[in-house]
């Protein structure tokens, strides 16, 4: 952007300054941040493309501002050795999380470590929201007692397992808690201490951690369709490496796409969705076993000869190979995801979902759809700190000490 006067002023200059600045803080963060192995001032300037005395300046005010490391220079042949830049591990973020199952809290930092954690696995089906809260109150405050004397914490995410208002600030439904126009942050106002609070729906943020597993770095996959099984199913579409959440935030509700139309009633109010198929509580009810069931204990009575559990196991995934083969048919991404409790049947499920996908895909045969699981059991609570820390490495220079 050329820096000349125009006839509104010298004001103007400095307001084109200041953005031009502002934006190659940003391209410096990005690259000490997009890579594990760290960067020196030389191999930041190589990939950006800014002269090495520009990153050198930006690189001291990200230094002096407490979002970047400097490490000791290592010895790497002739010369003046490089020093390594990290981001910072002094600033974090509160990932929470509410599942009808457990509640969960992690503190990461701005590495993409865990620095702390906190969890319980409560039943909280139909359960009232100030219960809920005030359990997860307490597991907040348990992992801010994790941050460096020194630190500070920038913002802090809560993934809910239903639909969130496009301003991530109110609940409004969640089916499988029976919660409706909720208003999580009256319930940890107290524990949050001014820290600034957003909401999300459970899968869309799973994903984001899943596409991106640090701040600033991109993971292993950039287009997929993410599906997160607990009680319920929840779903994400991510392209570009980016949760793609629809006009009003609602895009990705796959576990309430049609399985069998007409079939069972779904708390959604619909029938034969996905989640009366493939959710927890539809796979150990059709079992026989008890409601308190985990889907790890099911794969191994399956595993061990239990009949039962097998043929739940073979209609989840009948189900999910039908309903991923549309949403593969009408995005065109070519892996799935499993997260949540869902992925510890992925090795169960993945021979006949793929078998689905290969018949019902149409561009099967020059995109075959892979299907992979998501390891992280409760990666709604991680992408919900990696979100607001994504915000630090975007626009540093809002993030700056004085």
């Amino acid at each position: 952007m050329p820096l000349v006067p125009t006839p509104a002023g010298p004001g103007v200059v400095l307001a084109h300054q200041s953005s031009v600045r502002e934006a190659n803080l940003g391209v410096v963060m990005r690259s000490v941040c997009a890579t594990e192995e760290p960067l020196s001032r030389a191999g930041v300037a190589a990939s950006t493309g800014l002269t090495r005395s520009t990153v050198s300046r930006l690189v001291d005010e990200l230094v002096a501002g407490g979002l970047v490391d400097e490490g000791q220079a290592r010895l790497a042949g002739p010369g003046r050795p490089p020093t390594p830049l990290r981001p910072t591990g002094r600033v974090g973020a509160v990932g929470l999380q509410v599942n009808a199952a457990h509640v969960a809290a992690r503190l990461i930092d701005l590495r993409g470590q865990v620095v702390a954690e906190s969890r319980s696995e409560p039943d909280l089906v139909g359960s009232r929201p100030e219960e809920a809260l005030s359990l997860l109150a307490g597991h907040l405050a348990e992992v801010l007692k994790g941050l460096p004397e020194d630190g500070r914490v920038v913002g802090a995410g809560l993934a809910l397992p239903g639909i969130v208002d496009g301003a991530g600030e109110r609940l409004l439904r969640a089916p499988n808690l029976d919660w409706r126009d909720v208003d999580p942050a009256t319930g940890l106002r107290e524990q949050l201490h001014g820290i600034p609070l957003s909401l999300g729906n459970e899968a869309n943020l799973a994903a984001h951690a899943f596409a991106q597993p640090a701040p600033g770095r991109l993971g292993a996959h950039s287009h997929f369709v993410y599906v997160s099984g607990e009680i319920g199913i929840g779903g994400a579409v991510v392209t570009g490496s980016r949760v793609q959440a629809g006009l009003h935030g609602f895009a990705g509700e796959i576990g309430h796409l049609p399985f069998r139309p007409g079939g069972e009633p779904c708390a959604c109010g619909s029938d034969g969705c996905l989640e009366r198929y493939a959710g927890r509580l539809a796979m150990t009810r059709r079992a026989g076993l008890p409601q308190a069931t985990t889907l790890a204990e099911l794969g191994r009575r399956a595993g061990a000869g239990h009949r039962e559990s097998q043929e739940a196991i073979d209609l989840a995934a009948e189900a999910l190979g039908v309903v991923l083969a549309g949403v593969v048919n009408l995005l065109d991404v070519p892996t799935a995801v499993l997260g949540g409790e869902i992925g510890d049947l992925a090795g169960q499920l993945a021979p006949t979902v793929q078998e689905r996908l290969r018949t019902r895909v149409m561009a099967a045969d020059w995109m075959p759809v892979e299907v992979v699981r998501d390891a992280d059991d409760v990666a709604g609570a991680t992408g919900g700190a990696l979100l607001p820390l994504s915000e630090v490495v975007s626009r540093p220079a809002e993030y700056l000490t004085p």
